[in-house]
């Protein structure tokens, strides 16, 4: 007898409740706050394990930084290609599963070498997760709430670095940095089995009928190279079997062309390189915070210290993050500009605050300033991704997403707690080094300085960019 069950239509927004809307958005935003206490539960644990193995401050910085970033940018432009054509519920399950399994093992290892192989094991897991769980928001909620909305996704960064600390913490002081890495990895199992199993994908474009027409890469299919770069592509294409030739170039030759016309975009290419200039620094900071207390203010509780960081994380972190997002909605609805300049301030308020906080002599006072410093660092969260699903084509939204994060991580993941960490280990020729990473972190706050600047060129760039993505005439700025 043969089976004709057909397969679950898919959710239509339109006719979704809110409560199942709110519902995906916040199993959604649980699924990135276990990317990012897997993420940052190595920065939490580092002082031990660097008692534990011996290791210097580049290894430190290396597996804080660039193992993890190395597969989790590249492959996430490839996963994300397969996403908007393919279903993302799956996509992100199988992906949590992954980085959820490799943060549990990280707890078995013995030495640098199999400590870095797990943690890229981490970043592979993980390059599914933004890109695909950014399109399926954006397709339940309309771009006048999208900023809101990939907001509330954002806080699991500052609710997954509030567990990482409080947990991890806990857990390292109570039985060993091991134990701790077994317990936050396992859980995400389980979240990866609720979301396969209770989340509808939506069909694409649901809230806007004008981003399909305007769609230039929708069933796009290139035959021949046209430009020296697709030529090389075309080449090198020739190396696989016959019956790939021609499926390879045209996907390589897509994503190339997308990347292009993405980054072409002057407000688009100002988010990404605001949000990498901003991200190096708090990459770098975050996953050095606990060691410049350890060695700075030796004298202070370092379970105190991870207990006041979660705290903070968890209340004055996220509610920058949902802040942010929520007031560029309501501001933005009469001044588009509003997305570039509320970061922008935010961000140029934040460098001196954390200064004061790195070289204050009171550990107290230090981590009273980590208040503000918190608050800030959260606001351009949610209008950066908000900007990078609007401004881009609907068929390669999920590719749009990993495109951002790819010359975010490679850069900001990858060389900001590297460099920190060389940094140090360079200056503690010349300092101690307590003074050394003070120093080192010092010199890499600066870059925040940059991203706000390249924030308030979004807000002088976005009408134009903004009226030609979504059809909406805007006068001088304003909606």
């Amino acid at each position: 007898m043969s089976d004709t069950t057909a397969p679950a239509a898919p959710a239509s927004p339109a006719t979704t409740s809110a409560a199942y809307r709110t519902y995906v958005l916040l199993l959604l935003t649980g699924v990135y706050t276990f990317n990012f206490i897997d993420r940052q539960i190595i920065g939490i644990l580092s002082p031990a394990i660097k008692e534990d193995l011996g290791l210097a401050d580049w290894q430190l910085g290396i597996l804080k930084g660039f193992a993890f970033a190395v597969l989790y940018t590249t492959l996430g432009i490839p996963i994300a290609r397969f996403a908007d054509r393919s279903n993302r519920v799956t996509i992100i399950s199988i992906a949590l599963a992954l980085w959820s399994g490799f943060t549990a093992i990280s707890g078995a290892c013995q030495n640098f070498a199999q400590l870095a192989l797990a943690r890229v094991g981490v970043g592979i897991g993980e390059a599914g997760g933004s890109p695909p769980a950014h399109s399926l928001i954006s397709d339940y909620f309309p771009k006048e709430k999208r900023a809101g909305a990939l907001a509330v996704y954002a806080m699991g960064i500052p609710i997954g670095i509030a567990f990482a600390y409080l947990a991890g913490g806990w857990i390292t002081e109570t039985f060993s940095w091991r134990v701790a890495f077994v317990v936050v990895g396992l859980p995400g199992v389980a979240v990866a089995i609720l979301l396969k199993f209770t989340v509808r994908e939506p069909r694409r474009g649901e809230t806007e009928a004008s981003a399909k027409e305007t769609d230039a890469f929708h069933g796009l299919h290139i035959i021949e190279p046209a430009s020296g770069f697709e030529k090389v592509i075309f080449s090198f294409c020739k190396l696989l079997p016959a019956s790939w030739r021609a499926e390879g170039f045209s996907e390589i030759a897509t994503v190339w062309r997308a990347a292009k016309h993405l980054m072409s975009i002057p407000t688009y290419r100002a988010v990404v390189f605001g949000a990498t200039a901003i991200s190096f620094s708090t990459y770098a900071n975050g996953t050095w915070l606990i060691d410049f207390y350890s060695r700075s203010h030796a004298d202070f509780s370092l379970l105190t210290v991870l207990f006041t960081l979660g705290l903070i994380s968890g209340t004055a972190y996220a509610l920058g993050t949902f802040l942010g997002g929520s007031l560029v909605d309501f501001f933005a609805k009469k001044n588009k500009r509003m997305y570039g300049y509320v970061p922008a301030i935010a961000l140029i308020a934040n460098v001196p605050l954390f200064l004061v906080a790195l070289w204050h002599p009171s550990p107290v006072v230090s981590l009273i300033f980590q208040v503000p410093v918190h608050l800030a660092i959260g606001f351009y969260l949610g209008p950066s991704f908000a900007l990078a699903q609007t401004l881009a084509p609907l068929s390669v939204r999920a590719l749009s997403t990993a495109v951002f994060f790819f010359i975010l991580n490679m850069i900001a993941l990858g060389f900001g707690p590297t460099l920190a960490g060389v940094l140090s280990s360079l200056l503690t020729g010349v300092f101690t080094e307590e003074l050394a990473l003070r120093w080192s972190l010092a010199v890499v706050s600066l870059s925040g300085i940059v991203g706000a600047w390249y924030y308030y060129q979004v807000g002088q760039r976005i009408p134009a960019d903004w009226e030609k993505a979504t059809g909406e005439k805007i006068d001088g700025g304003k909606a």
